[in-house]
C-alpha cells in the first residue's frame, strides 16, 4: 500500500531540479587558457605559440568570432603546484560563438600551406607542456543585489 502511494505521489508530483541559468548568448564570453611549460621550455613554447596559434586567433578576431585576445605571464614565481607560465585570455563574441562547432582546419590550411611543418611544430608546442587548462570566466556584480 505504501509503495502504491509513493508511486502515485511521484507520478502526480514529479521531482524537479532547479533550472540552470542558460548562458547569456548576447554577452561576451571569456575563457582563460593556462599553459605550464616544462622547466626551461617556456620561451620555446611562446615562440611556437606566436608563430602557429596566435595568427589563427587573430584571423578569428578579423572574422568577428573573437573580440579580443591577450597573453599574460606572472611577474614572479609561485609554488610549483600552482605555477603557470602563460595565460591567454580570449573574449568571444558570445557563448554561442565560443561553443558552436567551428572549422579551424580550413583557416589552418590557408594560413600554413606547409601543413607537415605546422603539424610538427604544434605537436612540439604541446610536448613541452607540463599542463594546460581552460577556465570559462563569469563576472560577478559586486554592486548588484
Amino acid at each position: 500500500m505504501k509503495l502504491r502511494f509513493l508511486l502515485l505521489f511521484l507520478t502526480l508530483f514529479p521531482i524537479s531540479l532547479p533550472a540552470q541559468p542558460a548562458p547569456e548568448t548576447g554577452k561576451p564570453f571569456v575563457v582563460e587558457y593556462y599553459y605550464k611549460a616544462k622547466w626551461g621550455y617556456a620561451d620555446e613554447f611562446l615562440r611556437l605559440f606566436k608563430k602557429n596559434h596566435y595568427p589563427l586567433l587573430q584571423k578569428q578576431v578579423e572574422m568577428g568570432r573573437i573580440l579580443k585576445v591577450w597573453m599574460d605571464q606572472p611577474r614572479y614565481h609561485t609554488t610549483e603546484d600552482g605555477r603557470w607560465d602563460y595565460r591567454v585570455t580570449i573574449v568571444f563574441k558570445n557563448s554561442t560563438a565560443a561553443n558552436e562547432p567551428f572549422d579551424e582546419d580550413a583557416l589552418k590550411k590557408q594560413l600554413w600551406p606547409d601543413q607537415a611543418t605546422y603539424v610538427k611544430e604544434e605537436q612540439r608546442r604541446f610536448e613541452i607542456l607540463d599542463g594546460h587548462w581552460d577556465v570559462p570566466i563569469k563576472s560577478v556584480d559586486l554592486d548588484g543585489k
